[in-house]
């Protein structure tokens, strides 16, 4: 299935931010089939709190559509997006939003809220969770793993 495939990409994406020394998420965008934004986390690359995978794909596909609304955008993204990243879809009018691992801290779309659905919004989208599931949720175990061992041998 294709969201199998798009997944598989964001996943490419995540490990690519681990390598840079980032938390690994990954997130992809896709208009009527096509590939038009890639993006990774990046807050420690650019020092700005603002840089998860969600917001750096969001303004490539508005770009590459040449508009702020992505109503025809179907974002992929590795992990359950937060208030933030949320909020952004939101405003940005996502079309579909498909993820991999539920985020229990901080998911705003449905372990700690469901703005995704919200009604008193002006807009909604629907979801697809659990794509790659395991494999975008060890590749976070695995990095907070490796993280605190470093953290302890300093």
């Amino acid at each position: 299935m294709l969201d199998h495939l798009y997944m598989s990409l964001a996943l490419d994406e995540a490990r690519m931010a681990w390598l840079a020394g980032e938390i690994p998420v990954g997130a992809i965008a896709v208009c009527r089939g096509r590939v038009i934004a890639r993006g990774r986390n990046r807050k420690e690359e650019k020092s700005l709190a603002l840089s998860h995978a969600e917001i750096e794909v969001i303004g490539a596909a508005s770009r590459w559509v040449g508009d702020w609304r992505l109503s025809e955008v179907t974002l992929y993204v590795t992990l359950e997006p937060c208030i933030m990243c949320t909020g952004a879809l939101l405003q940005a009018r996502i079309g579909r939003l498909v993820y991999g691992c539920p985020d229990p801290k901080g998911g705003a779309v449905d372990s700690l809220y469901r703005l995704a659905e919200d009604r008193r919004l002006n807009h909604s989208f629907p979801v697809r969770s659990g794509v790659f599931r395991e494999e975008s949720a060890t590749l976070l175990q695995v990095f907070f793993r490796s993280l605190r061992r470093k953290l302890k041998g300093k």
